[in-house]
């Protein structure tokens, strides 16, 4: 390993604790999307990264774009179901779930 890699896994560490940062303290829906969104940034870059420092960049690319194209079904779905939780409760706050109870 080389110091580039190094310096992208300081990069990672920093994306990874800013998203779960997000993810801890955050109660709005659209925030902790944000947050897990940053951390997924972080897995790809780590990812890449890694591939670049073992010299098997193409496989490390195949896994992220693999990885990207996964996430943006995951991705629509969470926007979908965060659209329908606020027409349903008129609020996007994580408190307010617990009226969507059955």
């Amino acid at each position: 390993m080389n110091d580039t890699w190094i310096l992208y896994m300081l990069f990672v560490a920093v994306l990874l604790f800013t998203g779960l940062y997000a993810l801890l303290t955050m109660r709005n829906l659209i925030k902790l999307f944000i947050g897990i969104e940053v951390v997924s940034k972080a897995v790809s870059l780590a990812l890449v990264a890694t591939g670049a420092a073992r010299n098997s960049v193409l496989a490390a690319q195949a896994l992220v774009i693999t990885y990207i194209v996964v996430e943006v079904s995951l991705v629509a779905t969470a926007l979908a179901l965060i659209i329908n939780i606020f027409r349903r409760t008129g609020s996007l706050d994580v408190r307010n779930l617990s009226r969507l109870k059955g």
